[in-house]
Formats: structure tokens, C-alpha cells, sequence
């Protein structure tokens, strides 16, 4: 098959993000077959190989995108600085990507940047949204702010110190508290309210 061709197939796969199987299927290969192709797509930078069995379309990738399929068959959402830095409230571009998730604290390392994954309770998966075409889940300003405070709690070096804050008028203190009130461990649930106590004076 002509390395042209299998790109418009992969394409109308509809997919940014996929796996070998999903193109050896399509074409009717094996995987083994279906590799061969994605890497000479791959060669040609019209794809990125991703890590082992995930593959992107380079020119539709949005890095932000990736961090659910890392954490895969469990969700992730974009959170901590990342989200901090994406609704304004930060202006240091963070170097990694920050990601929450019921799946367990890991980095990987891919081509496209580093993500940085943290795990959370299943009771405090939410607060955020859904975001364009690409369907990434972002956190909403306060939990990423809560997020933050969850993990410096936990003494985590990567959270000893937040950039400075440039609160919008509209940010909702109350919602950090109510989530800090879900957290079962009562020692870090007071040290919670009182970083959110504190950053709210």
C-alpha cells in the first residue's frame, strides 16, 4: 500500500490519537503489518509515535489531548499549574503538563512533552470541563487551585511553592472549601482549608 493512501485511511479513522490495532483492523493486517505502515508515516512526520501502541496525527495533535490516553482505561483531566496557567491565573509556562487522575502518580515522557500524572480519590474526580472540538477535560479555576493544595498538603516537592496568583473577581473561595471538606484523612483535610484560608486573605 502506497504510504499516501494509508495516511488517508488512518485520517478518516476520525481519530488524533490511536493504537495499532486500531489501523491493523482498518486495513486488515496484522499488527505487526499495521506497525511497518505507522512507522514509515512516522518517518515522514506526517505521524508522531507516541509511546509503545499509540500513535498521533501530527498536525492535529493538541498536547493537552494526550494525558487521558496515558492513563487509559482510566480518566485524567489537565490540572495544577497547567490549568492554573491556561484560565490566566499564573503567567509561568509550567515544563511539564500537569494531570489529575484516579490512575496512579506517574511521568511519562513523550516526544510531544512530559506529564506529570497524580493520583486522587474517585470522590474528588470532577470539577472540571470539557473543552473544544478535541473534547479535553480541563479543570475549572478553583479545583485546579484546590488540586494544588490537595497535593502541597501531601508535602509534595513538586508543590512547595505556587506562582504568583492573579485572582479573577469572579473566583469562588467557597468551592475550594467544599471540596476540602470531602477529603476522609482529617489531617490533611485541615491543612487544606488552612492553604486555602490563607491564600484567600
Amino acid at each position: 500500500m502506497k504510504i499516501i493512501s494509508a495516511y488517508k485511511i488512518i485520517k478518516n479513522l476520525g481519530a488524533t490519537i490511536f493504537r495499532t490495532s486500531d489501523v491493523a483492523i482498518t486495513m486488515d493486517v496484522t499488527n505487526k503489518q499495521g506497525y511497518k505502515v505507522l512507522k514509515q508515516l512516522a518517518d515522514e512526520k506526517l505521524l508522531l509515535h507516541l509511546r509503545r501502541d499509540l500513535w498521533a496525527i501530527t498536525e492535529a495533535l493538541d498536547p493537552l489531548m494526550l494525558a487521558d490516553y496515558l492513563t487509559a482505561p482510566l480518566p485524567a483531566y489537565i490540572s495544577l499549574q497547567s490549568a492554573l496557567y491556561y484560565h490566566g491565573l499564573i503567567s509561568q509556562i509550567p515544563s511539564v503538563i500537569y494531570a489529575v487522575s484516579i490512575a496512579r502518580t506517574r511521568v511519562y515522557k513523550t516526544p510531544v512533552a512530559s506529564y506529570s500524572i497524580h493520583h486522587i480519590s474517585a470522590e474528588l474526580f470532577a470539577g472540571f470541563d470539557i473543552i473544544g472540538d478535541k473534547a479535553i477535560r480541563i479543570a475549572q479555576p478553583e479545583k485546579a487551585l484546590f488540586d494544588f493544595f490537595y497535593f502541597k498538603a501531601a508535602k509534595s516537592k513538586l508543590f512547595y511553592a505556587l506562582p504568583e496568583l492573579d485572582i479573577p473577581n469572579d473566583f469562588n473561595w467557597n468551592i475550594l472549601r467544599e471540596y476540602a471538606e470531602k477529603i476522609v484523612n482529617k489531617s490533611r483535610r485541615i491543612m487544606v482549608l488552612n492553604l486555602i484560608e490563607r491564600q484567600a486573605r
